[in-house]
């Protein structure tokens, strides 16, 4: 980028390597011999946007196109808001400098609710008006880009539905081509196309493309959705998520940029596979993830050494949703280890199950640098375990963690939820004395001049579109608050700390994960009244937002604290996530029950999502 155009906006910014680009790997082309500019827009600021692997995918799949130009852009921290506003500029993409005006494109990716207002005020810094309605069905396809929207958010997009032109929903690495390069089309061969005329086409021509103006909401008295319907035959009634069959065939980005700044995972990441087969009650990503689908041990043991000539880290992350599960980990491991030794090169094996810790391999992984261990019980007593399907015992989690201070470990971190359904107090205080027991097998089998550290992080349940939990309230905010000071008070060592996520937060996180169109107005509310950066502590306002809720006429309760009836039409319904809602309903009945479900691999519980012939 031409820093000589911003050099007054970054001598005034506290961190400018946020906004200079010209990372070692950065992708630089020629404009003019570009037809298609797309910027991915992360709603957040560049050390965490930065981290994202599915904007490193994407933008690899785009910039592989010799016509493409995939750029960058990142939530501005507030020194660098301030200094836009001041001076009127728009904000930019990294890469090359231009406002995000100029672009055929932005792509935001949606990784959480508290990012909404951030999408929002990134628009209005770049003079894009929020509402796709002021951005001209009828004009010309080409006045203003085209704002799409992708991630995890987007199985339940209603609440920023009125901001997007489309939604990709699903693994995009396909779709998004199609996309492109139907708008190419559109643009080259069909001139003064409107916009409203491209949209029903790449609604009905491009599998898991939702665009929202063209489905109408009708809503019942009091206040639960009606109906979500298609105003076009031709429009399909529900959007069915796109999936990538193939991992081993997929692009995959071995040239990541290497970043001046630190950032939040800065390390070569390798995505070893996508889906789950558990099955946790409360987990979006284990539900609207499947199909299971690994990649081969050959071609992440590629992938990695290509990476380590490209960038030089000294460590590498096996990136998966339970990574104990890839049925490859062995190989996969003994392979990495073949030439990362030499070269000392630390292996990370985030995200591993209690239930399948075992003591060769994390000896293997050790062997250039030991580190603290994560695991996530989620419950303090087995009957909860029971009720998510957590499926791992009390004896599993002490002997997994006896096995890793047997190894030389003497940190444990340890994740727990409260407010899950059906909780009860005992549960809550059967937290502190899990890692109590913890703490007493450390000492039973260490030196009582070892020290140890059981570190308990706690967050609060969310209720999440396309779980077994999704009709469930979540508990109030006394509720919650009261059960983390009871957790505190059950806690009698100074061996265990006690971390946990504001209440808060999680309420509002809560109101937008099973919100409708009808919050829209609230986010453009908040975003004039100043609000950004939701999922920071010196920027969320609670009571701020309870006036814009009051001032936009919405109940967060209604959102939030209020069981849902599995008969009552979701805001999410039209969307195709794979798994079933007749099975979701049956597994939250099991859970009432206390009634686990095995994973997959042992028995098919047929959830519809298609990873066995049985379904």
């Amino acid at each position: 980028m031409n820093t000589d155009k911003y050099k007054i906006l970054l001598q005034n910014c506290i961190k400018p390597g946020r906004y200079t680009g010209g990372e070692i790997n950065e992708v630089i082309k020629d404009k003019e011999k570009i037809d298609l500019r797309f910027c991915f827009c992360f709603p957040d600021i560049y050390e965490i946007g930065m981290s994202n692997l599915g904007i490193r995918i994407l933008a690899d799949v785009l910039n592989n196109k010799e016509n493409y130009w995939c750029e960058r852009c990142f939530a501005p921290w507030t020194d660098m808001e301030k200094q836009l506003r001041d001076t009127k500029t728009p904000l930019f993409a990294l890469e090359s400098g231009d406002p995000l005006s100029e672009f055929d494109m932005l792509g935001f990716t949606l990784q959480y609710e508290l990012s909404y207002t951030n999408v929002l005020n990134m628009l209005d810094l770049a003079g894009i008006p929020l509402f796709t309605e002021n951005r001209g069905y009828d004009d010309d396809l080409s006045m203003y880009p085209l704002v799409v929207g992708g991630g995890p958010c987007t199985y339940n997009p209603e609440p920023v539905a009125d901001f997007f032109d489309l939604f990709l929903i699903g693994e995009d690495e396909e779709s998004i081509l199609e996309l492109t390069e139907l708008y190419l089309d559109c643009k080259s061969n069909r001139k003064g196309m409107k916009k409203s005329e491209f949209l029903h086409i790449a609604a009905t021509r491009i599998s898991g493309c939702y665009v929202p103006s063209l489905y109408e909401v009708t809503y019942n008295d009091d206040g639960t959705i009606k109906t979500v319907a298609p105003k076009y035959q031709d429009i399909p009634k529900t959007v069915k998520k796109r999936i990538i069959k193939d991992l081993d065939k997929v692009s995959y980005p071995t040239k990541p940029l290497i970043p001046f700044l630190d950032i939040v995972h800065d390390r070569i990441v390798l995505e070893v596979f996508r889906g789950c087969i558990r099955g946790c009650r409360f987990c979006q990503a284990g539900m609207v993830y499947r199909p299971y689908r690994e990649k081969s041990a050959a071609t992440l043991d590629r992938c990695a050494a290509v990476s380590f000539e490209n960038t030089g880290y000294s460590e590498i992350s096996l990136s998966s949703l339970s990574i104990s599960d890839y049925m490859q980990l062995d190989e996969l491991i003994d392979n990495l280890l073949a030439w990362t030794d030499e070269n000392k090169i630390s292996l990370s094996l985030p995200s591993m199950r209690i239930d399948a810790f075992y003591e060769q391999l994390m000896e293997k992984v050790m062997s250039v640098r030991k580190s603290g261990l994560t695991f996530a019980p989620e419950a303090g007593t087995q009957r909860l375990r029971d009720v998510i399907n957590k499926n791992i015992t009390e004896q599993e989690i002490i002997s997994a963690c006896s096995k890793a201070f047997d190894g030389g470990r003497d940190s444990i971190k340890l994740y727990f939820m409260n407010g899950l359904p059906t909780e009860t107090d005992e549960d809550v205080s059967g937290i502190a004395l899990l890692a109590q027991k913890i703490v007493d097998e450390f000492y039973s089998i260490k030196r009582p001049r070892r020290g140890v550290n059981v570190t308990i992080s706690v967050s609060c349940f969310v209720p999440k579109p396309f779980t077994p939990f999704q009709w469930e309230p979540q508990d109030s905010l006394n509720e919650l608050e009261r059960k983390q000071k009871l957790l505190k008070d059950s806690i009698k060592t100074k061996k265990i700390s006690y971390k946990y996520h504001d209440a808060k937060t999680c309420r509002i996180e809560g109101v937008f994960a099973r919100g409708n169109r009808r919050l829209s107005a609230a986010l453009a509310e908040a975003v004039r009244a100043g609000q950004r950066f939701d999922g920071w502590d010196e920027y969320f306002d609670y009571n701020k937002w309870l006036e814009i809720f009051n001032r936009t006429n919405i109940d967060p309760g209604f959102f939030a604290n209020r069981r849902i009836r599995f008969e009552e039409t979701l805001a999410w319904d039209h969307i195709d996530a794979g798994v079933t809602k007749q099975y979701l309903i049956k597994e939250a009945q099991k859970a009432y029950n206390a009634e686990v479900t095995p994973d997959c691999r042992t028995a098919c519980s047929g959830c519809g999502a298609g990873c066995s012939d049985n379904e």
